[in-house]
């Protein structure tokens, strides 16, 4: 590379390292390696390994909730509860598996799943309660989906589009449906 480095461009280089090869691969030699550059360019944006996996977590945070948020509430075409369920079920996850196991083992990096759970869960709380739900039923509601996300999220392959479609659409159904 003859171009001079960003700290974007360390954090996006470790968030394909993160998907691709896990939380091992979060260190500054071998991506170094991979972007043709000495360490030295890593040490210059980041302090040391801690402020890079910081700087890790808060762009899986931006780009995993924030964005997601953003543009569900951007898109005023339909209804938010379906895109939310389309988007990320049909997101690749890879990303999302790679954090979760990284969390297993590291403080910070569980400290960020639990915000990122949090911050998702209260998200599908208010949509519910939006949609008329009594604040309870939403509550268990979102967690019920969350979970049912997560399940998803860590279970491997995606489906076809057309068995997926059928699924999102009972889920929507089951999760915005009245209690009896």
């Amino acid at each position: 590379m003859t171009e001079q480095l960003s700290a974007d461009d360390w954090i996006n280089q470790g968030l394909k390292a993160l998907a691709k090869n896990g939380f091992t691969a979060l260190k500054a030699d071998p991506l170094a390696k991979a972007m043709g550059v000495s360490r030295g360019s890593f040490y210059w944006h980041f302090a040391d390994l801690g402020a890079f996996h910081a700087g890790i977590l808060k762009r899986w945070r931006e780009i995993a909730a924030e964005q997601i948020i953003a543009d569900v509430e951007a898109d005023r075409s339909g209804d938010p509860l379906r895109a939310l369920l389309r988007r990320t079920f049909n997101a690749k996850l890879d990303l999302e598996r790679a954090v979760r196991n990284w969390a297993a083992f590291e403080p910070a990096a569980q400290a960020a799943v639990r915000a990122i759970d949090r911050r998702r869960i209260d998200y599908i709380e208010g949509m519910l309660e939006r949609r008329g739900l009594a604040p309870a039923a939403a509550q268990a509601r979102a967690q019920i989906l969350y979970w049912t996300f997560l399940g998803f999220a860590l279970s491997g392959p995606s489906l076809p589009t057309a068995r997926l479609d059928v699924l999102l659409d009972e889920i929507l159904a089951m999760v915005s449906g009245r209690a009896g």
